[in-house]
C-alpha cells in the first residue's frame, strides 16, 4: 500500500474516546454513521462493550498528525453504569455527551454524566451533541440550551443526526482537535 505524500512521516497518535448519554439517544447509531457512514434504523441494545476505530487528521501538540479515535460504545442503562464504568472510562482521552433532542429528560442527564466523566478521569475534553436533529416536529432540547451546557462545561456543542449524518463528523472532529490540543496548556 502506497503512502500518500500528505501522511508520510506524520505522527500517528491513538486516543480512547468514550459515548456516554442514556438509553436510546443514538450512541450507537452515531458510532455507526461516524465510522462505517452508514445508519441502521433497527435498534441494537449494546452489550457491554464494543469498540470501533477511525483514524483522523489533528493538530497534536502544534504539529498536524494522524490520530486513531478508538471510541468505545456502553450500555446506557443506569444499572450497568456503575459495573462498567471504571473499565469503560480508564484511559480516556475525551468524552462525547449525547442526548436525544426530543426527550428533555435525556438533557437533564447529561450533567450527572459529566460530573461521572470529571470523578473518573478528570478534566478531559467534552463535546456535547444533541442527536435526532432530523426530528424536527418533536425537538424539545433547543439550541440555547445546548449551548449553554456547553458554555458551563467549557465544551463545545454540536446538533446532529445519526440518520442524515448531519454534524456527526464535525462532533467528532471536534473532540478530536480538543484532545490534540489538550496537552499544550
Amino acid at each position: 500500500m502506497m503512502a500518500t505524500p500528505a501522511v508520510t512521516g506524520l505522527k500517528h497518535v491513538k486516543a480512547k474516546v468514550c459515548l456516554v448519554g442514556d438509553v436510546a439517544v443514538g450512541k450507537t447509531s452515531l458510532i455507526r454513521r461516524f465510522v462505517q457512514d452508514e445508519f441502521d434504523d433497527r435498534y441494537i441494545a449494546t452489550v457491554g462493550t464494543k469498540v470501533t476505530k477511525k483514524t483522523v487528521e489533528v493538530e497534536w501538540r502544534g504539529a498536524p498528525a494522524m490520530l486513531d479515535m478508538m471510541v468505545w460504545d456502553i450500555m446506557g442503562e443506569k444499572g450497568f453504569r456503575a459495573l462498567l464504568r471504571d473499565a469503560y472510562f480508564e484511559g480516556s482521552h475525551g468524552v462525547i455527551a449525547v442526548c436525544d433532542l426530543t426527550r428533555k429528560d435525556t438533557f437533564y442527564d447529561l450533567n450527572n454524566w459529566v460530573q461521572m466523566i470529571r470523578k473518573q478521569v478528570g478534566n478531559v475534553p467534552i463535546v456535547f451533541l444533541g442527536n435526532k436533529m432530523d426530528l424536527l416536529e418533536r425537538r424539545v432540547v433547543s439550541e440555547e440550551e445546548l449551548a449553554r451546557m456547553g458554555t458551563i462545561h467549557s465544551a463545545s456543542h454540536f446538533l446532529a443526526s445519526a440518520k442524515t449524518g448531519h454534524g456527526v463528523n464535525e462532533a467528532f472532529q471536534a473532540l478530536a482537535d480538543a484532545i490534540g490540543h489538550h496537552g499544550d496548556a
